[in-house]
C-alpha cells in the first residue's frame, strides 16, 4: 500500500457527503475545507424538502457550529464567498432512488463531477423503529451505491458502518466482511428483502386493527429487536448496519467499484483538531458521566475490568481521509478498517469511572440552586443479577408499595405512580439495550488500520502530523479529564 500526498490528493477533488448534519460528517467537512482550501466541491446531502430548506440547514446546523471557528478565523470576511463556491447543499434522502434528489440539474452536475462518495447517513438509535432503520441503514446503502455507479468520474465509495456489527462476539474480532445471509448465531434464512416484507405485513396488520401511531411505533421498535436477536445481533441498529454491509458486498461482487468500509467503535470528542474537546450531543459513555457529575447516578452497571473501546472523532475522520487516498482507483477493492483503541491502547470501565471522579471533584457541577454537587463513590454492579436485585430493592418494591397505597387512596397518587412506573420501565429497557456493551469482551483487531498508518508515515512525516490517527498516542486520563469532559460540559451541557 502506498500513499501519495493527502493534501495534493484533495486538491480540485469533488466529494459527495451524505448525512452531512451528523456529528462525524461535520468534522469530516470541516477538516477537508481547512486542510485543502482548493478542494473543488463538497456536495452535502441534507434531508430537506427543497434547496432553500437545505441551504438553511447548512447555515444553521453545520456552518453556525463552534466547530467551524478556526476556519472562520482563518478566512475572515472571505469565509462565505469562499464556501459558496465550494460547499453545495443538496436536498435529498438516501431512502429513495437517486438519493431522493429531484433537481435534474444538480443530479447531472453530481454525476458529471463527483470523484468520491462518502456515506455517513444513518440512524444510530439502538431502539429505532425497524422500518426506519432498515430503510436508512440497509437499503440506504444500496441507493448510495447505485448513485455512485452513475458518477462518471467515481474513484471510491467510502461507507461508514460500526465496529459493533460484530454483535456480542468475544476475543479478537477481525476486519472481515459479512456475506449475504450470514448470521451471528448460525440461524438460517436471513433474507434482507424478506425482512422488508415482514415489516410491511406488520404495518398492514396494525393499520387493519386501527392501531394508534404510538402503538405502531412501539410495535415496530419491538419487531426490530426481535428480528435482530433472532439472528444473533443485540439491537436493531447493529443488525441493520450489518445488513447494509451485506448489500454493499453483494453488489460490489458484480460491479467492482472501489469500496472502503470504515468501522469506528465508540466515537468521542475531538482529540486535537480543529481544537480539543468539541462534541455534539450526549453520546453512549457520556450519559454515565453526566449522571454522575449531576449527582443523579446512584450505581454503576458494568464489568469494571472490561475494556471500553473509544476513539476521538478527529482520528476517525483522518482515517477516512487516508483511506480515500490509499484506495481511490483500485477497481474491485473492498477493504474494511476497524477504527478503535481496544487492541493498541485499551482503557477499562473502572478507569473511566475514576477519571469522572477526578474531573467532577476538581470542577463540580453547579445545580439549579447554585450549589456545587459533591461526587463520591457509587455502587458498582458488576453483573446483571446484581443489577436486578438492586432494582428490585430500590425501585420495584417501593413502586409496588406505591401502587397499593394509590389503590387505597382511590387513585389519589395516580400521577406520581404513572410517572415513576414510566421511569423505571425506561431504565430497564435502556439497560436491556446497552447490556451487551457494558459487559463486552471483544477486542477489535486493527491490522488493516495499522498498515494504513504505516503507509501514511512512510509517505510524508509532515502530513502525518496533520492526519494523525494512532490511538497509542492518547493518554486516557489526560484526555478525559482535560479534554473530553471539559468539552462535554462546555459544548453540550452549557
Amino acid at each position: 500500500m502506498e500513499l501519495g500526498s493527502i493534501i495534493q490528493f484533495l486538491e480540485n477533488r469533488t466529494i459527495l457527503v451524505t448525512g452531512a448534519t451528523g456529528f462525524l460528517a461535520k468534522i469530516f467537512v470541516e477538516k477537508i475545507l481547512r486542510a485543502q482550501p482548493n478542494v473543488k466541491k463538497l456536495y452535502l446531502l441534507l434531508r430537506a424538502p427543497d434547496s432553500k430548506s437545505a441551504l438553511k440547514r447548512l447555515n444553521t446546523e453545520i456552518l453556525a457550529k463552534e466547530l467551524f471557528r478556526v476556519l472562520k478565523e482563518r478566512l475572515g470576511s472571505d469565509l462565505y464567498s469562499h464556501l459558496s463556491k465550494r460547499v453545495i447543499p443538496v436536498a435529498g434522502d438516501i431512502t429513495h432512488e437517486n438519493m431522493g434528489v429531484e433537481d435534474s440539474t444538480i443530479l447531472e452536475e453530481m454525476w458529471k463531477e463527483v470523484d468520491i462518495v462518502v456515506n455517513i447517513a444513518a440512524t444510530t438509535n439502538f431502539d429505532e423503529r425497524y422500518d426506519i432503520s432498515l430503510a436508512l441503514n440497509t437499503f440506504g446503502s444500496r441507493h448510495v451505491y447505485n448513485f455512485a455507479l452513475k458518477c462518471r468520474k467515481i474513484k471510491l465509495l467510502l461507507h461508514v458502518s460500526t465496529a459493533y456489527v460484530c454483535g456480542e462476539k468475544t476475543g479478537l474480532i477481525v476486519e472481515d466482511p459479512y456475506k449475504m445471509g450470514e448470521t451471528l448465531n448460525g440461524e438460517r434464512g436471513l433474507d434482507i428483502y424478506k425482512e422488508k416484507q415482514i415489516i410491511e405485513d406488520a404495518i398492514s396488520q396494525l393499520n387493519h386493527q386501527n392501531a394508534t401511531d404510538e402503538t405502531i411505533t412501539l410495535a415496530l421498535k419491538d419487531l426490530g429487536i426481535q428480528r435482530a436477536r433472532h439472528y444473533g445481533w443485540p439491537n436493531t441498529y447493529v443488525f441493520t448496519k450489518a445488513m447494509g454491509e451485506m448489500l454493499l458486498g453483494e453488489m460490489n461482487e458484480k460491479k467492482q467499484l472501489p469500496l472502503v468500509i470504515i468501522r469506528p467503535t465508540i466515537i468521542t470528542s475531538t482529540y486535537r483538531e480543529p481544537f480539543p474537546g468539541w462534541v455534539e450531543g450526549i453520546r453512549t459513555v457520556d450519559s454515565l458521566a453526566v449522571g454522575y457529575g449531576k449527582g443523579k447516578l446512584t450505581c454503576f452497571l458494568g464489568d469494571p475490568d472490561s475494556n471500553i473501546d473509544l476513539i476521538p472523532a478527529d482520528m476517525v475522520v483522518n482515517t477516512m481521509i487516508a483511506a480515500m487516498v490509499a484506495h481511490s482507483n483500485e477497481p474491485g477493492c473492498e477493504v474494511i478498517y476497524h477504527v478503535g483503541s481496544s487492541f493498541s491502547n485499551p482503557v477499562k470501565y473502572s478507569q473511566i469511572k475514576d477519571y469522572g471522579r477526578v474531573y467532577f471533584t476538581r470542577t463540580p457541577w453547579i445545580n439549579k440552586d447554585g450549589k456545587a454537587v459533591k461526587v463520591g463513590d457509587v455502587t458498582v454492579l458488576s453483573s446483571m443479577p446484581s443489577f436486578r436485585r438492586y432494582m428490585a430493592l430500590r425501585y420495584l418494591l417501593p413502586l409496588k408499595g406505591l401502587q397499593l397505597v394509590n389503590m387505597g387512596l382511590c387513585q389519589l397518587l395516580q400521577d406520581k405512580y404513572v410517572d415513576l412506573s414510566r421511569k423505571v420501565k425506561y431504565v430497564l429497557r435502556m439497560v436491556e439495550l446497552y447490556e451487551p456493551y457494558l459487559f463486552f469482551k471483544g477486542v477489535f483487531d486493527d491490522m488493516n488500520t495499522e498498515k494504513l498508518r504505516k503507509a501514511a508515515e512512510e509517505s510524508s512525516d509532515a502530513e502525518t502530523d496533520d492526519f494523525y490517527f494512532d490511538p497509542k498516542c492518547i493518554d486516557w486520563e489526560d484526555y478525559f479529564v482535560n479534554t473530553h469532559l471539559t468539552g462535554l460540559v462546555k459544548y453540550v451541557l452549557k
